[in-house]
């Protein structure tokens, strides 16, 4: 009797642990799922009507034609870039012949000492477009001429705040603090079209009506840009 009541304990036992191991492996697997999910899932788009929430891009003027620029803030050849297009860009835009699609993107936070600088500065343009899509460009513009070096801390959150209300978002401040965006930009990131015979993306990269564009050195906005057009 004394051995039959053991076995039959041992019986028991072995079900219970047979249970518990389920639950357990049931459990991981429920786990597992959501966290995938959750690192799947869309971030959260900027509720700005400039800003295509499938590509990233902040949409400036509604010209027939599109010039699309990839930029990291970082970037000094983004810099560079701006500087050479600029004047040219604002005035195919102002005269109805472009929409100008501004990507900003991050590739280059492990050049701020790990502030982030990139994503954090992408993330307040996209604030700035839910605040105030015409402050876009002047807010643009205003990082390029402030733009720090690689390899700095980049610029603080209340310097970009600054930056964002001069160019009249004055309602971004806590947006851009907060880096509401940041999550956006890191999915957009991802999507940078790559160059023929490049095997990884790079900024400043532009696109005329779709079609990746070679950029001169030195850069030329009449070759570049306006040679480009249709």
């Amino acid at each position: 009797m004394m051995m039959a009541a053991a076995a039959k304990n041992r019986s028991v036992f072995a079900i219970v642990v047979s249970i518990v191991v389920v639950v357990a492996v049931v459990a991981v697997g429920v786990l597992v799922y959501f966290m995938n999910r959750t690192a799947s899932a869309p971030a959260e788009a900027p509720a700005a009507g400039v800003v295509n929430e499938e590509t990233g891009a902040i949409a400036i003027g509604d010209g027939e034609q599109s010039v699309s620029e990839y930029i990291d803030f970082m970037c000094p050849f983004c810099g560079q870039a701006h500087d050479a297009y600029g004047d040219t860009l604002t005035d195919l835009v102002e005269s109805g012949d472009i929409t100008l699609n501004i990507h900003p993107i991050s590739i280059l936070d492990n050049m701020s000492q790990g502030t982030q600088f990139s994503t954090r500065a992408a993330s307040a343009a996209y604030c700035v477009a839910e605040d105030n899509g015409e402050a876009v460009y002047p807010f643009v513009d205003l990082m390029f001429r402030n733009q720090p070096a690689e390899s700095s801390e980049g610029l603080s959150d209340d310097e970009i705040i600054g930056y964002a209300e001069d160019a009249g978002a004055s309602g971004a401040a806590s947006c851009i603090s907060e880096g509401d965006y940041m999550d956006f930009v890191t999915q957009r990131s991802e999507e940078i079209p790559i160059a023929e015979g490049q095997t990884r993306p790079s900024t400043p990269t532009f696109l005329i009506n779709d079609e990746i564009i070679s950029l001169s050195v030195p850069m030329n906005a009449e070759t570049d840009i306006v040679a480009n057009l249709d």
